[in-house]
């Protein structure tokens, strides 16, 4: 972090302030149905993250992507943040009749350059924490930011333009994408559910599955602590409980009523919702549309 500030190029922070929000907004996205929905109000994260939880792990894992996230774009779109675009050639192979084969492309172009990206995030993430590596906290929080940045780094998407006379595909021109970070969020909440428990290793600099479980592999999430329900408000693990949360009278999932409310009981009513109906387009170019009421059914945890 102390390289990060230190630096004198313009906008990077800024970047990475925008990353660490992105971040955030989907986090209480990804969270939005769970008894812990990812909320900072009064600072509760702050407490969430003093453990070393699942949920930190997610956390910790999608600000890591966050960072890598937006400073890769913005070093794609020409931001002054100390960069350049990733350019990269590859497979070049011409072929006489327009179809193309799979593998029959070139790299070219200005690609996402999710390598600075990394490195960013890294040195603001870690790099006062680089001489504490041994320590069984650090070390949880490294294998989740790894794993963040993989989250996006594995799952760059191909993007190419055919070039050839009257519209045929004679070569094609690729450049590696970011995906949606959407999809990011996504592939980390899995993550979150299939997260392994870890404990100390034996040489003291390592971690190491806690009972049966299989070793963590670079994309795993890991967690030491276990964490609260979060069924009860409680300051001191920042849980403001469920009581008053919308829940899903219907679903057995995690937003249902059963769950979400902790067996407490829920209680069910009815109000009126405003929405547009009854769009037109109004040539040129408009649409209008009236304000119809619905009725629907509600229920919120006791």
């Amino acid at each position: 972090m102390n390289k990060i500030c230190q630096n004198k190029t313009p906008g990077l922070i800024d970047q990475i302030t925008m990353g660490v929000n992105m971040a955030l907004n989907q986090c209480q996205y990804q969270f939005r149905h769970r008894r812990w929905n990812c909320t900072n109000a009064g600072k509760s994260i702050k407490k969430v993250m003093s453990k070393d939880t699942r949920e930190t792990a997610f956390v910790n894992a999608i600000v890591a992507a966050g960072i890598t996230y937006q400073v890769t774009r913005a070093c794609t779109k020409g931001e002054q943040i100390g960069c350049m675009c990733n350019k990269r050639k590859k497979k070049n192979k011409k072929k006489k009749h327009p179809d193309v084969a799979e593998n029959d492309f070139k790299w070219d172009g200005c690609a996402e350059n999710i390598d600075f990206g990394i490195k960013r995030s890294k040195d603001f993430l870690e790099g006062r924490q680089k001489k504490r590596r041994s320590d069984m906290s650090t070390l949880v929080k490294f294998q989740n930011y790894k794993a963040g940045r993989l989250a996006i780094k594995n799952h760059m998407r191909k993007e190419c333009k055919c070039h050839g006379p009257s519209g045929s595909c004679v070569t094609r021109t690729c450049i590696r994408k970011l995906p949606q970070f959407r999809e990011v969020g996504d592939r980390l909440k899995e993550r979150f559910d299939g997260a392994t428990k870890v404990i100390s290793g034996n040489d003291g600099q390592s971690i190491i599955p806690s009972g049966d479980a299989k070793p963590p592999g670079p994309t795993d999430l890991v967690y030491s602590e276990e964490s609260p329900n979060f069924c009860q408000p409680n300051s001191s693990v920042g849980s403001f409980g469920t009581q008053g949360r919308e829940c899903n009278e219907t679903s057995p999932g995690e937003e249902g009523c059963d769950i979400l409310c902790c067996g407490r009981g829920f209680h069910a009513y009815t109000k009126e919702v405003a929405h547009s109906c009854d769009c037109k387009f109004v040539y040129c170019c408009n649409v209008t549309c009236q304000v119809c009421n619905e009725t629907v059914r509600v229920a919120t945890c006791q």
